[in-house]
């Protein structure tokens, strides 16, 4: 059976996450966004064709297939990005999810669509675990540009009858992902530099891609023109000083005491813990505890950065005196 599929940034973390779980569940997958990416690597990751492309109606009119569902995972993906430019961040978030709605709505108005919006929408809450019906009170232009992706979504399911799902995403987190703070808490710890921004007693809920990328999935058996809106997480919070010691203790730096900064960054909320019943309704439940996948993060980092001896040393030993080097 032909069950087409888009999932607009495919190239991007989640996108291609979501791709190859889309493929693994029976779909034809159509990649489309930007990115240059050989045959043989995005065939690796579920998909049956790469379009390399801004994500416009007549990009994906020119796909020629209506498609049972379109994933939209282009769009921004950084608040610093969104700050440093806010007009960028509002024409990869809302033009593109514009365009996705009207492709829809004018060719293919049976196609169900998936938001993977994110929890700054909610801005600075005050209590925790965060509910869905919370007021959203954005404090950064990426949570801003979310939440108006959302409103316009919402317009069209109700409106147009477009089958519509928004999950909005926690902090993502998982093997391949070369930016955001693991990544940088590696690089820094691995220089021996346990200086850190905040306060340390930042708190978030990380949820692992692939645990992500399932509930991306699961949402197309519950997209609807009611336009349900979950959210993404395990319903678990951990401080950031938390995280840096599992971090350290991985990287084979136990007797690391992080020291911070107190100087908080613009748009970075105090604490996110996902309330999660609506998702654990559909079906859904993260499938791994923190401390492991923290630990699979470590060993996939050291590896790309050609760390493999020196994390074998540090297995074998209480501390490590010398920064790690390359294999060669």
């Amino acid at each position: 059976m032909n069950k087409p599929l888009i999932v607009t940034g495919a190239h991007g973390f989640l996108g291609r996450h979501v791709a190859r779980r889309a493929a693994e569940a029976g779909y034809n997958v159509y990649g489309v966004g930007h990115g240059a990416w050989l045959r043989e690597e995005w065939e690796l990751w579920g998909l049956s064709s790469w379009h390399r492309d801004d994500v416009t109606l007549e990009t994906l009119r020119g796909l020629s297939i209506e498609p049972l569902a379109i994933v939209h995972c282009a769009g921004s993906g950084s608040v610093a990005f969104s700050l440093a430019n806010p007009i960028q961040d509002l024409q990869r978030t809302v033009f593109t999810t514009a365009e996705v709605l009207e492709f829809i709505r004018k060719h293919s108005p049976s196609t169900k669509l998936i938001y993977p919006s994110s929890a700054g929408v909610y801005g600075a809450v005050e209590e925790v675990p965060i509910r869905e019906e919370a007021v959203p009170a954005p404090i950064s232009p990426y949570g801003a540009h979310k939440l108006m992706a959302e409103q316009i979504i919402g317009s069209y399911a109700r409106s147009f009858g477009v089958n519509s799902a928004v999950i909005r995403f926690f902090s993502i987190f998982g093997t391949g992902l070369r930016k955001q703070f693991l990544w940088d808490a590696c690089r820094k710890l691995s220089q021996r530099d346990f200086t850190f921004a905040g306060t340390g007693h930042e708190v978030r809920d990380w949820l692992y891609v692939e645990d992500a990328s399932s509930l991306a999935i699961t949402a197309l058996d519950h997209a609807s023109a009611g336009c349900p809106v979950v959210n993404g997480g395990t319903g678990r919070g951990t401080k950031v000083a938390e995280l840096l010691g599992q971090l350290a203790e991985h990287l084979g730096f136990s007797e690391m005491k992080p020291e911070f900064t107190n100087v908080t960054r613009a748009g970075d909320p105090a604490r996110y813990i996902a309330e999660t019943s609506k998702a654990i309704a559909w079906g859904w439940s993260p499938e791994k505890d923190l401390s492991s996948r923290v630990a699979e993060y470590v060993d996939w980092w050291l590896s790309e950065m050609g760390f493999a001896k020196a994390r074998a040393a540090a297995t074998n030993s209480a501390t490590m005196t010398d920064r790690p080097r390359s294999d060669s």
